[in-house]
């Protein structure tokens, strides 16, 4: 007998069990997302490797390390998606949509990156991703965090702190990288493998290391914001008054570089201590040169992404959720007869009441058996479809979560029988957990 096939490792199944509290999300997030007038957009998730190289930076640790690259049937490098942002800034030019126009865009779907799998961190990882494009800020900045901190509080999240800093322009930012390398260089003995490998091609990354032995080298480094042209200074400093308007706390991390080139100006994470989650939930920031480098007309835009995994999770931990969903009815079946009847009186019981949740018993069953199971379903009401009744051209109703007495409707006032027969109980949200 062959052995079990088992899930790749870091790429994880999503139970039924599960699922409410991701659609809980995801209905949340979407609500949201209209309600600031952003229009969803779905991009592949297979492009073409060259795609990310000249977006995310070929020394970047998701490009050198952590991407699924394969080569396909007719020769071409194909990369899954590592991120979203990429896909949309191409989508964007391959469809003609710039021309100085503006697009407030999201897309929601899994994002491939080979990562050491660890709590709240995946092979596979879904992600929600937003993109404010034609837009040079600071206001769309601000917006985008202010949506963060509206969602937060929609999903019952507390405790996450934000984290801000500026990378300035790439001029900018090329003077501060001169006078980091010319730092690190001197001090080379104390860098460990990673760091000297970043010191050539990625230096700003050093200061993203998580290694103990580095903090100190780290926190005696250059600063970024010190080295700031005055537009960029200007931009964040607005960014940060606007934040203060409305109660937003943050926090000014003069170390937070993000692990992508594209980056410009602004870049921010909403992180967590939470042990049930990785530390950061949401990353993102402004990345004013991309649509240019990938061939489209220079085009300012910022975004984020927000992990779905981490923000569930911290759901769960809170127990942010919403009741499971339930039955309103379940059908037991009694009979030869009955069973032949049953699924015809259903459809026609759907076709009345579209927003009924209706479970019929399948597979048979004695007439224990079968209420056990309607019990279990959590639905309020049991209908009963038996030979002896629908020979009498009549349903008999239950309610299963109060200690009343057995009724009869006519089949031919089906609907109408159980619009009462519900009301009588009362509210959905009412019934007790089965």
């Amino acid at each position: 007998m062959a052995g079990q096939i088992q899930a790749i490792r870091g790429m994880n199944d999503v139970l039924p069990e599960q699922i409410g509290a991701w659609q809980h999300f995801e209905s949340c997030a979407r609500e949201l997302l209209a309600a600031y007038g952003y229009e969803e957009i779905r991009v592949p998730i297979v492009e073409h490797t060259e795609l990310f190289k000249r977006a995310i930076g070929e020394h970047t640790d998701v490009v050198g390390k952590e991407m699924y690259t394969f080569t396909d049937r007719g020769g071409d490098s194909l990369t899954l998606r590592p991120e979203a942002t990429a896909g949309i800034a191409r989508a964007l030019i391959s469809n003609g949509m710039l021309r100085g126009a503006r697009h407030k865009l999201w897309c929601i779907g899994p994002m491939f990156r080979h990562e050491a799998p660890q709590a709240g961190r995946y092979r596979q990882f879904w992600q929600v991703d937003l993109e404010a494009v034609g837009f040079p800020g600071p206001d769309v900045d601000a917006e985008l965090i202010m949506l963060c901190a509206r969602l937060w509080r929609l999903l019952g999240i507390s405790g996450l702190k934000l984290e801000l800093n500026s990378l300035g322009t790439p001029e900018s930012r090329r003077v501060y990288r001169e006078r980091l390398v010319e730092y690190f260089r001197g001090h080379a003995a104390q860098l460990d493998a990673d760091s000297q490998r970043r010191l050539a091609g990625n230096p700003l990354r050093i200061l993203d290391s998580k290694n103990p032995a580095m903090q100190e080298l780290i926190r005696n480094a250059p600063v970024l914001t010190e080295h700031l042209d005055p537009e960029s200074r200007a931009h964040f400093e607005q960014l940060c008054a606007m934040l203060e308007s409305v109660g937003i706390r943050y926090e000014v991390n003069p170390r937070l570089v993000r692990g992508l080139d594209y980056y410009t100006r602004t870049v921010f994470e909403w992180i967590t201590q939470s042990a049930v989650a990785q530390n950061a939930v949401c990353s993102g920031g402004r990345y004013d040169g991309l649509i240019a480098q990938l061939g489209g007309e220079a085009t300012p835009a910022v975004g984020f992404a927000m992990g779905v995994e981490r923000l569930v999770s911290l759901m769960t931990s809170g127990g942010q959720l919403p009741a499971a969903a339930v039955p309103d009815l379940y059908v037991v079946v009694a009979g030869e007869q009955a069973a032949a009847r049953a699924l015809q009186v259903v459809e026609q019981l759907r076709d009345a009441r579209p927003g009924l949740r209706i479970e019929v018993n399948m597979g048979g069953g004695n007439f224990k058996a079968q209420f056990r199971r309607a019990d279990r379903s959590g639905a309020r009401l049991a209908l009963i479809l038996g030979d002896e009744e629908l020979a009498r051209g009549a349903v008999a109703m239950k309610p299963l979560r109060e200690q009343s007495g057995q009724s009869e409707c006519p089949l031919g006032q089906l609907a109408a029988g159980v619009d009462a027969a519900l009301a009588a109980l009362g509210p959905a949200d009412a019934a007790p957990a089965p």
